[in-house]
């Protein structure tokens, strides 16, 4: 005799298109419903996308919050970022409701390191003012002074947080004859791409340092006016981690007044940034990109692979690869739990 069929969970995507067989292979074992927007769904509509689900894949600038996990309602059990960073994520509140949030480390390591090697390569070498020029038709007679920029070769290399993305671009730091140092608040070793230093000491003797530490209440804004005060004048400061750990207005004023040398940012503030008179967008000594760190075909495929088999995991009531700590799966079973 059959019983009555159960129904399979119900998994909310939030942008359709993503890229990589991945969600298709959720479509074919759960109800998938992706947004179907041009534009990313508000707050409002995200919430309506996810009612009634187990299941949810976001992207990193998505906000999940408290009022998102309720408007989920009690069945949901994971969340998984398409995202190595997670502060759009209330972890807390996610955690007292009984919900997994997971994220995609490493995958995207070495493809943001890449970035951010170019960073520093356009900022302190002045390769988009002198592309900047050279399409407003400025390429006049050879100059000696034209564009002049500052050696990588020889140059000392701090990294501010040193996680897998940072110890990538040590690697590559290394192939062009770069010294490197980094600070972390709580691995206070080195190893054989990098000598520990104190957060100050890296400041003040780094002629590039990068920034690759998560934004949290503790890191941000860590780097305002006194901390570039600190900087050297011919110093660069590249930002692949997250803008709100810088303060942009004094990035600015510091570049304009000539207290450093130049800037790379692929992260800002108040993401996306479409203002042509953007006062980032004007400086000529720094370089800006549209937050392009993970995107290639091969890592960005690779992110959403890793969410959704974070999620297939938690409904087939297995451990997640990628879990944010905190955060932990209620059960399956039930009317809102896994098929058999």
């Amino acid at each position: 005799m059959s019983g009555t069929p159960v129904p399979r969970p119900r998994v909310a995507v939030s942008r359709t298109g993503l890229p990589g067989p991945a969600v298709g292979r959720l479509a074919s074992r759960y109800n998938v419903t992706a947004w179907e927007g041009t534009a990313p769904p508000t707050s409002a509509e995200l919430g309506t996308l996810v009612r009634g689900c187990q299941g949810l894949l976001v992207l990193g600038s998505d906000r999940v919050d408290a009022a998102l996990l309720d408007a989920a309602g009690p069945s949901l059990r994971v969340v998984a970022l398409a995202s190595m960073g997670y502060d759009g994520v209330d972890v807390d509140a996610a955690a007292a409701r009984g919900v997994v949030v997971t994220h995609t480390p490493d995958v995207l390591a070495d493809t943001t390191a890449d970035v951010a090697m170019a960073l520093i390569l356009m900022a302190r070498r002045r390769l988009g003012a002198s592309m900047a020029a050279l399409r407003r038709g400025e390429w006049g007679a050879f100059s000696m002074d034209a564009f002049l920029g500052l050696d990588v070769q020889g140059a000392t290399l701090g990294l501010i947080g040193y996680g897998q993305i940072a110890k990538a671009l040590a690697r590559r730091a290394a192939g062009f004859g770069m010294r490197v140092q980094h600070h972390h608040p709580r691995r206070k070793e080195d190893d054989d791409l990098s000598r520990w230093v104190t957060f100050d000491d890296l400041l003040r003797t780094s002629d590039v340092v990068s920034l690759h530490t998560p934004l949290t209440p503790e890191t941000a804004g860590m780097i305002g006016a006194p901390e570039l005060a600190l900087m050297k004048p011919t110093a660069t400061l590249v930002n692949t981690g997250r803008g709100g750990i810088l303060d942009e207005e004094a990035l600015v004023a510091a570049l304009r007044a000539r207290k450093l040398h130049s800037a790379g940012l692929d992260v800002m503030v108040d993401e996306p940034r479409t203002d042509p008179g953007d006062s980032l967008f004007a400086e000529p000594h720094l370089v800006v990109l549209p937050h392009v760190g993970s995107a290639t075909e091969a890592t960005r495929a690779a992110m959403v692979e890793l969410a959704a088999s974070n999620i297939e995991a938690v409904l087939e009531g297995e451990a997640a690869p990628t879990p944010l700590p905190g955060t932990k799966a209620r059960p399956a079973g039930g009317p809102e739990g896994r098929s058999g």
